[in-house]
Parts: C-alpha cells; structure tokens; sequence
C-alpha cells in the first residue's frame, strides 16, 4: 500500500513539475514605469499587468514589414485563445518611436486594423521612459538612416528586434518569441502552461 502512496505522490510531483517548465528569461516586476495609452490614460508598466499574463509586443507604426506581421500575429494568437475560450490574457504593443506614435496615431493604428481594446492597449510615453523599458527588457532598436521627402518631411524607420514577450502573472517574462514568424500554436500552449 505504501508503494502505491509513494507511485503516486512521485506522479503527482513530476505531473505539478512539468507544468511551469517555461524558464524565466527576466523579471520586469520590480520595475516602475508611467506611460500613456491610445486613450492618452495614464498606465503604470508593468504594474497593470499583476494577476494577469500578458502578450507584448515592440512596434512602430511606420513600419514597413516586422511590426505589422507582429501586430497581425498577435491578433491571431488572441483569436486563437478566444476560441479555446482562454480569457484574462492582456495584450500589450509598446511603441518605440513615441517622437511620431502620439497616443492619437497609435489608436488610428489600432482602428485600421480592426483591433478590439478590451483587453489590448497600445503605449507610448516619454522617449527616456521608453529608453528604460528597452533596456529593462533586452530590446533593441537603432535608428535607421533619414532621408526627406520634396516637400522637407523627415523620413526614418528603425533597425530593431523582432518580439512578442509572454509575461506572467508576477511580472515575469517567461518567453520571447519572434514576432513576425511566431508560431501560435506554440505561444498558446506556452499561455496554458502558466495559466
């Protein structure tokens, strides 16, 4: 009987194991950082993402290719979760380019694209503040060469990385991800494992 107790507890305990066995790439809990969203509202990152596990990802709207696949690919992995019925996952874009994705141009952003802000909100904030959440997470992005147009517009876009953050319920960023190749169904069972 004992060694039926033991069989189990010993199932039990490997079965618990592999449930988290994402790593923790980083822990941005600590952190304090005031940003503004589409709405111009005031957000405290990473403080409103507590108790909820969130899908980040680094854009700017004048993108021309990584930031609008990533920005699709994460309507796509919200599609998915809310067919398997999977709810209180925030999504999150950061804009590295606050100088031009004022709060007005990153909600048009969110309009064109037909994006549900319930549970997404795209930020902005000063470009120090920026900077730090940058740096916080590991994220790269270096102004690319300016040219102008006739009429004097300063046109520039960015070298940057390519990423979408899985971030947990303590503040933890658990995976990165390429954002504009991402494969959903990975991330998605990755969100079940941390549910």
């Amino acid at each position: 009987m004992r060694y039926v107790f033991f069989i189990l507890f010993i199932c039990v305990m490997i079965i618990s194991g592999c449930k988290n066995k994402l790593p923790i790439e980083d822990d941005i809990s600590s952190a304090h950082f005031m940003l503004v969203n589409q709405d111009s509202a005031v957000v405290e990152f990473p403080d409103y993402l507590r108790g909820k596990i969130a899908v980040m990802g680094f854009i700017f709207t004048n993108c021309p290719d990584i930031c609008p696949l990533t920005t699709n690919n994460m309507q796509r992995i919200k599609a998915e979760l809310e067919k398997e019925n999977i709810k209180d996952v925030l999504f999150t874009s950061l804009s590295f380019d606050p100088a031009r994705d004022k709060p007005f141009v990153l909600k048009d952003y969110a309009r064109i694209r037909n994006i549900d802000l319930k549970n997404w909100q795209f930020l902005t904030g000063q470009m120090s503040v920026v900077d730090s959440i940058k740096k916080k997470m590991h994220f790269f992005a270096v102004a690319a060469d300016t040219s102008y147009s006739e009429d004097g517009k300063k046109y520039y876009f960015f070298v940057h990385t390519d990423r979408i953050s899985l971030i947990d319920r303590q503040g933890r960023v658990r995976k990165n991800y390429k954002g504009s190749t991402i494969n959903i169904g990975e991330i998605v069972n990755d969100i079940k494992q941390i549910m």
